[in-house]
Parts: structure tokens; sequence; C-alpha cells
């Protein structure tokens, strides 16, 4: 009996169990199948990492880079973990016009700059305003009040004045194509701080002023008052100070009395000069691109920029026979002063010429 049942056990297994053959065929179709799969689970999860690598790396803070080295004249390949900070949201620079809220303030041509005035240079007509009244940091139009205490002073033109470390920019830290050392005489300095908006010319004439800067600083203000700047108050002569304040209106006001002076004409009007600095000779290129279209007729003009101030930009031009002074303060963008300018010659032009109904 005992016998009877293992041969039966043994009957069954052999009927059940495939052959070797079989299980070797079975296993490699099943290797392959596996083999399909994993490629396949490989090349999906490749494609899915080649997409999300650029956002995985954006957001990881820890980096690996991938650097070579030179080893005893060989070339190694390293691996160096890096922290790659946050990044930080923009500051955006705000103006003190800004800052007052004057950039609410809106107005029928929908001009860029916060505070513009318009004034008949012949009647003194107030054409245009808007916040003409309020005292703003005006940058480099501090340097026609500059060039009108030079030209008044009658210092000699001719002498020749060096740049010293006196004249560098220590608020700002602007630069200047100006070298310590470099020699020129006082109108070359006048021309390119009217014309190009030089920061250390304009130093070298206050410096060299009777009473150094201190008493050049004096005159300025003292010639303010005297014209009815009553809202004007400077501090040095180059406008890289934010304390050197002035309304639209004043400014309109120095503009029609320096208009009276040739060379500031002259000089803040060239559009392009070639000064001798001593040791060389150098090209200067005006800062109001207005002054070489021969579709404008600009008489006087300077611009300026500082952070505080924004854009800025002053000029007596001529339009359609009515000379007419014009102030844009606190403009945003490079070209957007003389944008608007140019928007309010257009609506200047379209207005009745005076004297007809």
């Amino acid at each position: 009996m005992y016998k009877f049942v293992l041969g039966a056990i043994a009957s069954l297994l052999l009927v059940f169990t495939p052959p070797v053959e079989a299980k070797v065929k079975a296993k490699a179709k099943a290797g392959v199948s596996a083999g399909k799969v994993k490629k396949q689970s490989v090349g999906k999860a490749r494609f899915k990492r080649r997409e999300i690598a650029p956002r995985v790396v954006a957001e990881s803070r820890n980096t690996m880079v991938r650097r070579t080295v030179m080893v005893r004249g060989k070339r190694k390949a390293v691996y160096q973990r890096v922290i790659v900070a946050a990044s930080l949201p923009e500051r955006v620079r705000q103006s003190a016009g800004d800052r007052a809220g004057l950039n609410q303030t809106s107005d029928p041509l929908d001009l860029k700059s916060n505070v513009a005035f318009v004034l008949d240079q012949n009647n003194a007509e107030v054409l245009f305003e808007k916040n003409a009244n309020i005292a703003l940091p005006i940058a480099s139009i501090t340097k026609l009040m500059t060039g009108l205490i030079v030209v008044e002073a009658q210092q000699d033109m001719g002498e020749v004045l060096t740049i010293t470390d006196d004249d560098v920019d220590h608020e700002k830290f602007t630069s200047s194509r100006l070298r310590i050392g470099s020699r020129m005489t006082r109108a070359d300095l006048l021309h390119i701080a009217l014309m190009s908006s030089e920061n250390r010319a304009a130093s070298a004439l206050a410096r060299n002023y009777p009473g150094g800067v201190a008493g050049f600083v004096e005159a300025m203000n003292a010639k303010a008052h005297q014209l009815g700047m009553n809202d004007t108050r400077y501090v040095d002569s180059s406008g890289l100070s934010s304390r050197n304040v002035a309304s639209a209106r004043d400014l309109a006001k120095l503009a029609m009395f320096a208009y009276n002076q040739p060379l500031l004409r002259q000089y803040s009007t060239d559009p392009k000069s070639t000064v001798d600095a001593g040791d060389r000779m150098m090209h200067y290129n005006n800062t109001n691109y207005l002054v070489a279209m021969p579709d404008w007729d600009i008489g006087l003009q300077k611009t300026g920029f500082i952070n505080e101030a924004g854009r800025c930009l002053l000029m007596q031009t001529v339009i359609q026979g009515r000379a007419v002074i014009m102030v844009f303060l606190d403009s945003k963008g490079k070209q957007s002063r003389t944008a608007d300018a140019g928007r309010m010659r257009r609506w200047l032009e379209a207005l009745r010429p005076p004297g007809l109904s």
C-alpha cells in the first residue's frame, strides 16, 4: 500500500512538472518581457527626469557643480557642492516725487514725468503745468546755475585748471572720463559740464572760484534768491546731491534769465565737441539728442538724472514761431523725458495761434 501511494505521487509529479527546456524557455521569455518592461520604465523615467530637471534645479538650493582642475599636469574632474542663495525680489527704486505721491497725478497728455511746466518766453503766460510748485531734486540741471555763476564771475576762460582727487564723486561714486591730473581750460570744462554733464568738470569750476566750493555754492544760492527762486536750494555744483532741489516754476525762471548768456546757449546746445585734456583729445556728445534733430529749434537746454530725481529736462525751444520754456522733472524711462517734450510740442502745435479766436 505504501509503495502504491509513492508511485502515484511520482506519476503526478511527472505530469505537472514542465520539462527543463520548457522551463528555460519560459524563464527566457519572462526575462525578455521583464527587460522590455524595464527598458520602457527606464525610458519613461529618463523622459520624466528631463521634464522635471529644470524645476528641481531651480527649486534646489544645494547644487553640485562640475569643475575641471589640473593635477600634476593632468586634467581631473571634481564635483563641488554649492549653495545657491534664494533670489530676492527686485527692489523698486522710488524717486522723491514717487514718495510724495506725485505719480498719482494724471494729466491730459499722459506725460511720464511727475512734474511738467511750460511757459511762453515772451509774455510769461503759463501754457501747461503739473505739480509745478513742488521742490524736488533736480540732478544735473544744477549745472545750468553753475554755468551762470562762472560766466557772471568773468573769470579768465582761457585759464588752465587741473582735475584733482577733490573732484572725484565720493557721494554717488559715479565714473568720469576725466582722469585725475587732466588739465583743461575753464572754457572747455564749462563746455563739457553743460553739454555732456561732466561732473568732475563742474566740481573743478566750483573749486577754482574765489572762496572755493563753499563760496561757489553760496553764490549759487544768492543768485537763486535774486531771481525769485524761492523753492530752490543748492549744496553742490554738479547736482549729484539729492539736496539740490527746486520747483519747475523756479527752473523756468532760471532758464529765462540764463538764455541771455550767449555762451550758455552755445555750450549747452552743441551736439558734440572735441576738447584738449592736456595729454589727449577727448570727444564728447550732448546728453540731449534733440539738439541734433533738424525738426527741433533748441536755444538752451540741460538734462539731469539721479535716482532721487528721476529723468529731468529743461530747455528753451521755438514751436510754430512761439518761444517757450519747457521743464520736465522726475520722468521714468531713459527716453521718457524727450518723449514728453515731443508730446508737449504736438499739443502746442494743435493749439490755435495766439490772437486768433
